[in-house]
């Protein structure tokens, strides 16, 4: 196989004999025909000269189709490397090498159940009007597009070949070793017009956090400018500098963000993040890291539920191929998951302070186990809380007005579930709270608004300079 994910036509074969409608409807025309002949004795030579004179017919065919048949070779290519959700093209080529096509040829691409299509919804291509292509050129082309639905590494497990005989008696299923693999990622289109994204962080969009003078870190001194902050005049370069008329000229120092720091990301892979919620959580990952490498910062990433991963610190772009790597497969499943553990097994592998972000769906419970640990944070490290709103349990604290019009009565097993919802969002947020006034950071979003809610944190932490 090559880099693009093709197989080569130098595959195994497989045959597989299969009978064909034309032979079904002579077996049971022969077998009607015997069964007058047992009541009446004049058909009976009928039927002993029918079955005479198909067998040979029968026999011919099977053979021509089994020895002077062209059996086809077969080609793919389709990229090794896919974003889910995002359709591609897949090249099949089909060669011959013989003499004698088959009657009727159908093609049957065995594509990964974790893909769809639809033109080979019964992954079907019928090949029999293209002998015209075939006898001209030898070679044929298909393309059809498909589209990888879930992340993780795939695996074509071959292309068969149904090919009919002359007489259509028989079929011949050939099965093509045409092996092709790769991965799907997820999409990382907008990965690489992240940093450059603009909006309104109220409603989830992303801001851009001006740079200039407004950084932690020096960088070097300018000439003042129009809009510049006079507090960012350095007097003692000023004194030293003198237009040509005499007049002084005003230098101001330049800032930038603070560079070279740390990120780990600690997402929950256990029964708090449902599918849905944990894919918005990947990609968002995956996009703050493009954001912060971009940003000079390196970053480091583990995970806690169904699979424990620890992926090691590292700066500059090319750490953004290990992330995207080690972290394309991971999914989440309903299995417990503790982000207690979670935060001490990363506290023994960090070795100077980070910024940690923690994603998972937290609860009333989780205020305990926090207490424990917060001194340990808090000394070294800056911890954000990043959790999922529960779109639910808001539904039925706040009801449904626009539904149920304000002047019906509810029956007193939604007023109780109501009222059930209502406290347990009201001790939710308390949490918080608590949390935030620990020191911590404490972020509620929604799945749509994750990546730009975080993006916002991030470059909001970079800016005030606490890490």
């Amino acid at each position: 196989m090559n880099e693009n994910g093709s197989a080569n036509a130098g595959q195994s074969y497989k045959y597989i004999v299969i009978p064909g409608k034309t032979l079904f409807v002579a077996a049971l025309f022969f077998l009607l025909l015997g069964c007058f002949a047992f009541f009446f004795s004049d058909i009976f030579l009928i039927w002993l000269l029918t079955g005479a004179g198909l067998i040979p017919f029968i026999i011919i065919d099977l053979m021509v189709l089994l020895l002077l048949t062209d059996r086809l070779q077969t080609e793919r290519e389709i990229s090794s490397s896919l974003a889910q959700n995002e359709s591609v093209q897949v090249k099949l080529i089909i060669r011959r090498s013989g003499y004698w096509l088959a009657k009727s040829i159908r093609l049957y691409d065995l594509y990964p159940d974790s893909m769809s299509t639809s033109v080979f919804p019964a992954k079907i291509c019928m090949l029999t009007n293209e002998r015209k292509k075939f006898n001209a050129s030898g070679t044929i082309v298909f393309e059809y597009d498909i589209t990888p639905e879930q992340r993780g590494p795939w695996f074509f497990s071959g292309t068969e070949i149904m090919l009919g005989s002359f007489l259509y008696f028989w079929k011949l299923r050939v099965t093509h070793g045409t092996i092709s693999s790769g991965r799907t990622y997820p999409d990382f289109k907008q990965m690489a017009r992240g940093i450059d994204l603009k909006g309104n962080p109220d409603k989830g969009d992303v801001r851009q956090i001006r740079r200039r003078g407004q950084g932690m870190e020096f960088e070097s001194l300018r000439d003042y400018q129009e809009g510049d902050s006079i507090r960012s005049i350095d007097w003692r370069a000023t004194s030293r500098n003198r237009r040509l008329d005499g007049s002084p000229k005003l230098i101001v120092r330049n800032y930038q963000e603070e560079q070279d720091q740390q990120i780990l990301f600690i997402v929950d892979s256990g029964y708090r993040l449902p599918d849905i919620q944990f894919d918005s959580a990947l990609e968002a990952m995956l996009l703050l890291s493009y954001v912060a490498l971009k940003h000079g910062d390196s970053v480091a990433a583990a995970s806690f539920g169904k699979r424990d991963l620890w992926i090691p610190p590292r700066k500059g772009m090319s750490a953004y191929a290990g992330l995207m790597n080690g972290l394309y497969d991971l999914h989440s499943a309903p299995v417990p998951s503790s982000p207690f553990s979670a935060i001490e097994n990363a506290l023994n592998h960090l070795h100077r302070r980070s910024f940690i972000i923690l994603i998972s769906n937290f609860r009333e419970e989780d205020g305990e186990w926090l207490l424990w640990i917060l001194p340990r944070i808090n000394r070294r490290h800056m911890l954000l809380m990043v959790s999922f709103s529960e779109n639910e349990a808001e539904k039925l604290a706040l009801g449904d007005t626009q539904a149920r019009p304000e002047t019906d009565h509810k029956s007193d097993e939604e007023i109780l579930l109501a009222a059930a919802a209502y406290s347990y969002l009201a001790n939710r947020r308390r949490l918080y709270r608590k949390w935030e006034h620990s020191g911590l950071l404490v972020l509620e979003t929604t799945p749509s608004h994750i990546s730009s809610a975080l993006i916002n944190k991030y470059l909001s932490v970079k800016k005030s300079g606490k890490l």
